[in-house]
């Protein structure tokens, strides 16, 4: 009788007790609230629900409906209007490469040349007045 009510005892302990490791992962319920908030915004932003499973591919569509219902329910409740979301087009930017310059055009420059212009050998500079002293 007293190693029944030993092991009863420790059960119900036990069943009590909050082990570590053994609850639900806490990036799961994570997952789950921002897949709700995605749904709230869309809902907000009046997109569809079906806009907003093909723009956030990642979240779970069950979820995301749940926070999209939750967020109509409660637009219709306080009588708010959703504000039109816009995606504004990435522009495409533009890079410039510039090619590297051949090594023989350095030799080729004076110091007294202008950047980008090559001096031949032998040609005066024509920046500065020629000095002759007779």
């Amino acid at each position: 009788m007293t190693l029944r009510l030993l092991i009863t005892a420790v059960a119900l302990l036990l069943a009590g007790c909050e082990i570590p490791g053994m609850g639900p992962d806490p990036r799961i319920a994570q997952r789950e609230a921002e897949a709700k908030a995605i749904g709230g915004a869309c809902r907000h932003g009046l997109r569809s629900i079906e806009d907003c499973y093909s723009l956030n591919d990642g979240a779970s569509k069950a979820d995301m409906f749940t926070g999209w219902k939750e967020m109509d329910q409660y637009m219709r409740e306080n009588k708010i209007e959703g504000v039109r979301a816009t995606v504004a087009a990435a522009a495409a930017e533009e890079e410039i490469v510039e090619d590297p310059k051949p090594k023989t055009e350095a030799k080729e420059k004076s110091p007294d040349s202008k950047p980008g212009s090559a001096v031949k050998a032998g040609a005066r500079s024509t920046d500065k007045p020629s000095t002759t002293t007779r």
